[in-house]
């Protein structure tokens, strides 16, 4: 991977009825070279268009990846891999940190009826988790959109240490400071 190409990634961070996403764009040497942030609704299903509509209002035509932490933020908030592929034009990488059966059955814990339902076919018409050793640490990805060259390729070209690729960790970091302004500010 070479040490310009960048990425943009998506995490978050919530207490109460909004969500704050981060978005970082940062560069395979992990030098940060952009920042935005915005916000969705705990529980809600707009997490999808708000990723879309992060990416454009950074107007970066020099972003050749979008990373998202995990597929379900925000209170079960879906992420649809596929519409943020198409939204952006960049393929999408989902990276999750945990082994789990899925979330099927937290679905039908939470939901019923028609939200149950929405959830569920979005879930479902998801790529498949695939897991990849990364720096001795194992990380679950889920890809669309990459043609050229495997997810793990990737994945570990922008996780130069740790599991926790730069993008999302970077991201993470950002949402958990920028949530804990906009409760206390």
């Amino acid at each position: 991977m070479k040490p310009g190409v960048r990425a943009l990634g998506v995490a978050e961070s919530y207490r109460g009825d909004r969500s704050t996403l981060a978005g970082m764009v940062v560069r395979a040497s992990r030098v940060v070279d952009g920042v935005c942030f915005t916000s969705c609704t705990v529980g809600g299903l707009d997490a999808t268009e708000t990723i879309v509509s992060l990416y454009e209002g950074l107007d970066r035509d020099d972003v050749h990846y979008v990373f998202v932490a995990g597929i379900a933020i925000a209170w079960y908030n879906v992420l649809d891999l596929h519409a943020i592929h198409e939204g952006t034009g960049r393929p999408v990488l989902s990276v999750s940190f945990e082994e789990s059966p899925g979330l099927a059955a937290a679905f039908e814990e939470a939901f019923s009826g028609a939200a149950l339902e929405e959830r569920l076919s979005i879930y479902e018409a998801q790529p498949e988790r695939e897991r990849l050793s990364v720096n001795d640490e194992t990380v679950f990805v889920r890809s669309v959109g990459l043609s050229d060259e495997p997810a793990s390729t990737v994945v570990r070209g922008f996780t130069p240490e740790g599991g926790r690729p730069e993008p999302v960790r970077v991201a993470r970091l950002a949402a958990r400071g920028a949530d804990r302004y906009r409760r206390e500010g």
